[in-house]
């Protein structure tokens, strides 16, 4: 306000005017956030930009995600049971101060009193062990306000506090990350490690219109992308902001994904699913699992040599999503010629496994031919444009750009 020239103009302002306060900026993102308006502004401008054809209805939009960063300091477990034990004393003593006086043992006020930080911490690791103990034995006493903190941290055994074993804890995803804001969790992609939130934003993106982001979505830092994409379709539904084209990445693709995109908006959603992982889908002139016919209503598989599967099994796999499990006879396939270029099982013939039902697996081999192709090859490099969004949008940050955020 103070220094754009363009906004004053926007605004009305004179050239002179020093604009408002920084304080009433923050109190107003507050009172958004507090009334849960945070979409009011976006809609409203995507409403005029409708109007004014900047919008393009039932075009093309693409998504992604990113990290977003907690604004809480990075703790070590110990630190983090003592910092929590600091908190939840410092709560107690606010709204129950003359109980609290009761509960607390004097060395509680020097061992508590100042932020838990490693420097202050014992260095020699039987004194750190001895101090988990003391913290540990603490917290029990205060169990009833700290409990999530301290089951992932500490069993009760004979009177005493005894830190689990990494295997005994929780799984990493559900720990409690700060006793400041309870949902940040640890978060992973590729080589980027974080302890926050993940967003997701959408986007037009269309070559002769404006890229206006057109949804904003929050999610836990352990989400996988594609848990979210549903929500985020159903959201731009509700506003009439659907696409007809959605462009995203591997995270968001699945043959699930695909076929709910199409049938419930529809929206034909375009990105690389991943790669028969097969070794015969990797060797040029194998007999790969295109080359096969199924008979669904059968429950039979028919090879290129006119052979036919003598097993087909209903499954689940590792994400519980429905397979089929299919398995041609060892006999057959060992007297095939084909055999050096479609298995190299010795105990049983040639095996595959297929998405259930029928159009799950027709959807992935669609997909995967598809992305083979020039024009999907062309299409796709419109979804690369959404990572310079990102840099802005965290550059334009002051808190998304920060890597480390210390705690309020």
């Amino acid at each position: 306000m103070r220094a754009r020239i363009d906004w004053k103009y926007a605004l009305g302002l004179d050239l002179t005017d020093d604009g408002f306060h920084y304080s009433a900026l923050s109190e107003f993102r507050t009172r958004l956030v507090e009334g849960s308006l945070e979409y009011v502004l976006l809609d409203r401008l995507l409403e005029r930009c409708q109007e004014r054809g900047w919008l393009k209805t039932r075009g093309r939009q693409r998504t992604d995600s990113t990290h977003i960063v907690g604004a809480v300091r990075a703790l070590n477990q110990l630190e983090l049971v003592g910092e929590t034990l600091r908190a939840t004393l410092n709560v107690l003593a606010t709204v129950a101060p003359d109980w609290l006086k009761e509960q607390v043992a004097p060395e509680w006020y020097e061992r508590y009193g100042d932020r838990i930080e490693d420097y202050r911490l014992p260095k020699e690791k039987t004194e750190r062990e001895a101090l988990s103990r003391r913290i540990g034995d603490d917290g029990f006493h205060l169990l009833a306000s700290v409990e999530q903190i301290w089951a992932q941290q500490y069993r009760m055994t004979n009177g005493h506090a005894r830190r689990l074993t990494p295997q005994e804890r929780p799984p990493v995803g559900e720990w409690l990350r700060s006793p400041y804001d309870r949902d940040v969790r640890y978060g992973r992609r590729r080589a980027r490690e974080w302890i926050g939130y993940k967003v997701h934003l959408t986007e037009g993106c269309e070559d002769e219109l404006p890229h206006l982001i057109t949804q904003v979505a929050t999610a836990p830092a352990t989400q996988q992308d594609h848990h979210a994409l549903d929500a985020i379709q159903a959201d731009l539904a509700a506003r009439d902001l659907l696409p007809a084209q959605h462009l995203v990445d591997a995270g968001y693709m699945s043959a699930k994904r695909i076929l709910h995109s199409r049938d419930t908006y529809p929206i034909d959603l375009i990105g690389p699913v991943h790669i028969d992982p097969s070794w015969q889908a990797r060797i040029p002139g194998a007999v790969d699992i295109s080359q096969f016919a199924i008979d669904w209503l059968r429950e039979q598989v028919t090879c290129p040599q006119g052979q036919h599967s003598v097993s087909w099994y209903r499954s689940k796999d590792a994400k519980g999503e429905s397979i089929v499990q299919v398995v041609f006879a060892q006999e057959t396939c060992q007297a095939c010629a084909l055999r050096s270029r479609c298995t190299d099982a010795r105990s049983t013939g040639r095996s595959m496994t297929l998405r259930f039902p029928q159009e799950r697996h027709e959807a992935l081999q669609t997909a995967r031919a598809r992305q083979q192709t020039d024009i999907f090859k062309s299409l796709y490099r419109c979804r690369s444009g959404i990572e310079g969004t990102f840099s802005q949008t965290t550059r334009k940050s002051n808190t998304a750009s920060q890597e480390t955020v210390v705690e309020q």
